[in-house]
């Protein structure tokens, strides 16, 4: 085992989020704000045998949780390669899908050791979800939600609240959680990427969410990690659980273990951080890549990626200048 990936506020750094690649078969505009996006060559993109490549050298660091994300990594022909590789080391493997495909791959993905999913999913109503994404597709990701659960599978449903779009839905969204205990679904706070039209009226917030809650619903806190991205409620007699990722108004930087690999295998040491390290070009030179791992992680700062809290004015100056959320990786 190799010494741990420490930045120089302490925090140890375990999970390894990797893009698998930047396309998607849906078009949210939060996510991809253009219809006609221009995606990355093939060869620009890490390879399968590279993915598992640097996936073990950060495993060898201390890596314990490995979490696959696009745009939509189902979209990827080689994904049952990928998973196949991935599910060899000693490491948690899941993965962020919008589901679409997934009855495609769930064979290799129970092979491979997933037991517990993400699915983004940000309204129950068919016009809306065509509105939001782009594509009438809404039907078959409840299907296959459904389908997920009845294989024995956990799913944490991914819900970015829009005002005015769709928070008139949360109450319906918490509901889903009454039945099944391997239910969870997760509120996000739609945060600033470049293209996506971010400001803070638009956001729903984490008080707010809580208040829209509780005019339908009693509910407690369930206990919690530092680490944790979400803080997690469970409704009075209900099943499941909900919870809220506060990015914008509660942020969680002071437990970050992330680690964020691109598509095109760039590290990130912030999800807002506009400095990034090429990793897959010193990879394929023959280079040792753990100085450079090393390295970016002692630049990190404590809080989303140095640029101060979330305003009007700095979105634009700062959080736009970032890739957009689907070049980053979810």
């Amino acid at each position: 085992m190799s010494i741990p990936i420490l930045d120089t506020f302490g925090r140890t750094h375990t999970y390894l989020r990797i893009s698998l690649t930047d396309k998607c078969n849906l078009r949210c505009s939060y996510c991809m704000p253009q219809e006609d996006m221009q995606f990355m060559p093939h060869r620009h993109l890490m390879q399968a045998e590279e993915i598992a490549y640097l996936a073990g050298v950060f495993v060898e660091m201390g890596v314990d949780k490995i979490r696959l994300t696009g745009g939509e990594p189902l979209v990827r022909q080689d994904f049952g390669t990928i998973i196949d590789s991935l599910g060899e080391l000693p490491a948690t493997l899941t993965l962020t899908t919008n589901a679409i495909q997934i009855d495609r791959y769930l064979s290799a993905i129970q092979a491979a050791g997933i037991s517990s999913l993400n699915v983004s999913l940000d309204t129950l109503d068919a016009h809306k979800f065509k509105t939001i994404t782009r594509r009438d597709q809404l039907q078959k990701t409840l299907d296959h939600i459904d389908l997920l659960l009845a294989e024995g599978l956990t799913v944490k449903i991914n819900m970015v609240v829009m005002k005015g779009v769709n928070d008139d839905e949360v109450n319906e969204f918490v509901g889903l959680t009454l039945q099944n205990p391997r239910m969870q679904v997760r509120f996000i706070e739609f945060m600033p990427f470049n293209g996506n039209q971010w400001d803070m009226s638009k956001i729903v917030s984490y008080d707010s969410l809580l208040e829209t809650i509780s005019q339908r619903y009693s509910f407690s806190r369930l206990p919690g990690e530092l680490q944790d991205t979400a803080h997690l409620f469970q409704v009075k007699g209900g099943a499941g659980s909900f919870g809220i990722i506060g990015t914008v108004t509660h942020p969680f930087c002071s437990g970050c273990n992330r680690i964020r690999l691109t598509a095109d295998g760039k590290l990130k040491n912030c999800l807002f951080d506009t400095t990034e390290v090429d990793l897959l070009g010193p990879l394929r030179a023959g280079a040792d890549v753990k100085p450079l791992i090393y390295a970016h992680f002692r630049k990190k700062h404590f809080a989303h990626g140095g640029h101060g809290q979330f305003t009007a004015e700095n979105a634009k100056d700062a959080y736009e200048t970032n890739r957009t959320m689907i070049a980053i990786g979810g």
